[in-house]
Formats: structure tokens, sequence, C-alpha cells
């Protein structure tokens, strides 16, 4: 199988349960040229190096060829259909996953300072209460049931209920911001789907949530500087720290940013623990007895099943040699995390669970400068939700294996994870 076929399948939908054989294949060249001159990494030390080389840029502007706004296909949402003015106002600076120094550093100390240490140290700690609180209302509300959806019941409400509370979004709004989320997850589709009838249809109406949302959040942010109130939206709107305040189009863009990343990577972890805890044999038992295992299980868990499968966003900015392959400048570079964390040049029987592993240093949260900048507050909840649901759910079964996933290669999670439980303890 060359490169560019075991890249093909492991894009397919139909593949998306488990496209690990295909990333094995696509290893045997951890740098490889495939689809449309795209440079996938799948080598653990190869993304390790390349992620902090200075030759690689995550600013999207930075690719050539790239179409300008008034050349954008409108099915990507940032056309035409949106209005002038606000794509004047809100249409100008990347969010900081695909900014460079020193633009991206700016931006993530401008949002940390409402998010973390130093600034914000008890944001995150503070919300320990209420994810405790949410869980365990959760499993009471499924104390009747003898078969429960761990995506919808369980994984889903607990981070996007946080989140909402540490940005300022109305929890009401969320039957309309979930379908929009959903659809433009749906619609983002790289592989060879993506060009049949139903994948067009998908990107319409992808394209046309992206808009919803993405006036949904300017009205946030457009409310919040006219009045201020709780929240990072608010608080970002009114910064007065020493970097300034961000332009109306970075506030907008790192809301959207930090608003889905924060919530729908989580939900991707918590269905993940609980169907690889299931598919292995005795794990619910030993982590009843052993507590202290659980953050080591989740990691491993991130690991062995990583929420981010791949970043698709990197450009080469010269010729770059690397195990063999020149990369050449201008290319586009996709970092395969799920590839990578199952190298076994770097991980001892990478496709085992394996809550003895002694190395540690996945790419489940991402490595460098770019580094996962909710992954303390991801870590609570995933942490809470477990500990929960290995202490309440009694005898939990998988009723299907593999469960159906959503089309979201990026993203990658079950659509539901359904259990059958002989109830849930008090």
């Amino acid at each position: 199988m060359t490169p560019e076929q075991a890249f093909t399948e492991a894009m397919k939908f139909e593949n998306r349960p488990n496209p690990y054989p295909f990333f094995d294949e696509l290893r045997k060249t951890p740098v490889a040229r495939v689809t449309n001159g795209i440079y996938v990494v799948t080598g653990y030390k190869e993304i390790l190096a390349l992620i902090h080389d200075p030759r690689i840029s995550a600013d999207l502007r930075n690719r050539p060829n790239r179409p300008n706004r008034a050349q954008t296909d409108p099915s990507n949402g940032d056309g035409a259909e949106i209005e002038a003015e606000l794509l004047e106002k809100y249409g100008k600076d990347p969010m900081m996953i695909i900014a460079d120094p020193p633009d991206h550093d700016r931006a993530r100390r401008q949002a940390m300072r409402h998010f973390g240490p130093p600034h914000s140290p008890d944001v995150i700690p503070n919300m320990e209460p209420a994810c405790v609180r949410i869980v365990n209302d959760m499993l009471d509300k499924t104390k009747d049931k003898k078969r429960m959806d761990v995506v919808d019941d369980y994984a889903y409400p607990l981070p996007v209920t946080v989140i909402c509370r540490i940005m300022g979004v109305p929890l009401k709004d969320e039957p309309q911001f979930h379908a929009w989320i959903a659809d433009m997850m749906a619609g983002a589709e790289l592989g060879p789907d993506a060009a049949t009838e139903e994948g067009k249809r998908r990107k319409e109406k992808a394209s046309a949530s992206r808009i919803g949302f993405r006036k949904y959040i300017i009205q946030l942010v457009e409310n919040a500087e006219k009045k201020p109130s709780e929240g990072m939206i608010s608080k970002l709107a009114h910064d007065d720290g020493p970097d300034g305040r961000m332009s109306p189009s970075e506030i907008a863009n790192n809301v959207a940013l930090i608003f889905i990343a924060g919530h729908d990577s989580t939900v991707n972890l918590i269905s993940h623990c609980v169907l690889t805890f299931l598919r292995n044999p005795g794990t619910i038992d030993l982590l009843r007895r052993r507590r202290d295992l659980i953050p080591r299980a989740i990691e491993e868990v991130l690991r062995l099943e990583s929420s981010v499968n791949f970043w698709p966003t990197w450009t080469a900015l010269a010729d770059i040699e690397i195990n063999g392959t020149t990369i050449p400048s201008g290319s586009p570079i996709f970092f395969m995390y799920g590839a990578a964390n199952r190298d076994p040049r770097k991980f001892r029987d990478p496709n085992k669970f394996d809550l003895e592993r002694e190395e540690k240093e996945s790419l489940g949260w991402g490595a460098g400068i770019h580094v996962c900048f909710g992954g303390q507050l991801a870590r609570l909840e995933v942490n809470t939700a477990v500990e929960a649901f290995l202490r309440r759910v009694e005898n939990p079964k998988l009723v299907i294996d593999p469960p159906p996933y959503r089309r979201n290669a990026l993203f990658r999670g079950p659509l539901h994870v359904l259990i059958d439980v002989d109830g849930v303890r008090d």
C-alpha cells in the first residue's frame, strides 16, 4: 500500500472506528507525500522535531496560492454570504492556533490572563465542585435506566456546561449552537467522502451553520462590549492588561476556538475512556480498587485514542529535509498525532492499553507553543467524570462495538456509546 492509498483509507468514514492499520502503513514512511501535495508526518520523533522547527508556520496565510477573501469559495462560510461590515471588522486576525509568534504568543497571554495562572489561578480549580455536581446530577437522571448513551447522557453535558460558565455563553442557547457545531464538524471532511453528493450536501449545511455560529459569537462579543458581565468573553472585551486588548476579530475568532475546543475534544476523551475500559476486562475493577491510577489511565486512553487525531494547518516556509524526505517550501503539513501516539519506536507494544506503561509523553495534548490551551480544565473534567462513573455505575456492558463514530476525522470520537447497566448507586 502506498502512502497516498493508506492516507485515503485512513480518511474514509467507514474506517473512522479503526484507522490504525492504515496509520501503521503510513508510518512505514514517517514523512510522506500524499494527496494534493500534502506531507503527512506520522513518526513521533519527526513530529517533535518539526513542531519546534522555525521553518514551519501554523499561519494559513503563509500557504502559497491560498485564495484571498474576495476569491474564497462561498461554501467555506467566509465569502460573500457574510455581510461586508462583519467581514471587515471580524475577518482580519486569525485565532491563535493558526498564528505564529509573536502574534500567537501575545494572543495566548491575553487569553490565559482570564483562564489560568498566574493572573487567574482560581478559574479552573473553582470549577471542581460544579463538575462534581454536574456529573452526579447526570447519573441521578439515569437511575431508572437499564441502558444509557455515554456520549449524550454523560460525556457531552459536563464539558459544555462548564465551558459555557467560564466563557459567559448562555446555556439556554445550547440546542442551537450544538446543532451548528455538529453540522460544522460533519461538513469538514478531508477524505474521498467529501466528493460524494452527500458529502457536498454536508458541506453546504456546514457552511450555513458556520455563518450562524459566527454571527452568534460576534453578537456575544458585541453584547459584552456594551455591557460588561461575568465570563471570559466580557473580560477579553474589556482587557486592560500589559498586552492591551485583542482586536474585535481576534476576540471573536479566539472565543470560537476556545469554546469549541473547550468541550468537543473532551467529549471524545470521556467517551473513549469508558469505551477503552470496557474493551479491556478487569480495568474497571482495578481502577475501583486503585483510584490513584485514574489519571494514568486517562493519559493512556488519550495516547491510544487521540481526541485530536491530526492537525492540518502547518506549512513549510523552506525546503526541509527530515528522515530521508524533503518537504518542499510551501507544502501543507499534517501532524498525525493518532499515528505518532502508536509509534513503536517510541511506545512499547503501542496498540495495547497498558496502565503500567513507562513511556508517558504522548502527543495527546499536542506539543510546542500550541500545546492544548485548556489541558488543565480537560483533565479536571475527565478525572471527575471517570471517578464518578467508576464509583456509581454498576456492571456496565457495551451494547455495540465498535460504536458509530462522528464523521469528523480531525476531532475523532464516537457518535454514541450505548451501555447496559445493572443500576446507578447513590
